[in-house]
């Protein structure tokens, strides 16, 4: 092997072994360990890719040019590192502009999970939640006292609609409607989930559009709405 190869390793065998040794005191030559050992993998790494351009027998200008797009490919990754929250919620906002309901932001308050949703342009929030894992587009429905799913949607969610019994009322904001009692593995619309929870399915042809009702909604530490975008909190 060459030459670098040993004294590349040398050098990081000796950083960590002075990171042990100075581990209890928390600086190595008066600089914080952690800092250290990133001084330390930077260093070994440019000088790797340093030593690999020069051997390469390029011209001056031909390595400058390659080190350029390598530090533009490193800042690139440190910059969508720093800003992937904000780059998230870029990609929510896009989504959201494509498949209705779709959470407009997910995010965290104080360490409980939060999602925003838009109002859609029949004037109503709709949310797409996931139901045994099957996505279901559902209208925010506080009027509603509990989840209520389409004979359709509820039968993607794994469940038969021909063979329940459809013997309670449930209170829409369009009505009331008759519907039956089944449970679901999980309830989830962005990081807030519920497992267990029961929900009803409307008979077919009683319900246009699945709801979220009052059974997810009162489950949450709260809900507010602000202009055209609702918040939900864990």
């Amino acid at each position: 092997m060459s030459r670098l190869f040993w004294i590349v390793m040398v050098v990081i065998g000796a950083g960590l072994i002075l990171l042990m040794i100075n581990n209890s005191a928390g600086r190595t030559f008066g600089i914080e360990n952690h800092d250290f050992s990133r001084m330390l993998w930077f260093g070994t790494i440019a000088t790797v890719i340093g030593a690999s351009l020069i051997r390469s027998g390029r011209p001056l200008g031909g390595m400058a040019r390659s080190l350029g797009v390598w530090a533009a490919i490193a800042l690139a990754l440190i910059a969508g590192y720093q800003y992937r929250y904000e780059l998230q919620d870029v990609a929510n906002r896009v989504t959201a502009g494509f498949v209705p309901g779709s959470p407009l932001a997910l995010g965290v308050d104080n360490g409980h999970a939060t999602v925003t949703l838009d109002k859609a342009d029949n004037g109503h929030f709709e949310a797409r939640i996931l139901v045994n894992g099957t996505p279901v587009r559902t209208v925010v429905d506080t009027g509603a006292t509990s989840t209520v799913l389409t004979a359709e949607d509820a039968q993607a969610a794994g469940f038969n609609p021909a063979a329940l019994s459809y013997n309670v009322d449930v209170s829409t904001a369009n009505g009331m409607a008759r519907a039956a009692t089944v449970k679901t593995n999980e309830v989830a619309i962005g990081g807030i989930v519920r497992k267990n929870m029961s929900v009803m399915v409307a008979a077919p042809g009683m319900l246009e559009q699945s709801l979220l009702g009052m059974n997810f909604i009162g489950s949450l530490s709260g809900f507010d709405v602000r202009g055209d975008r609702m918040i939900l909190r864990d």
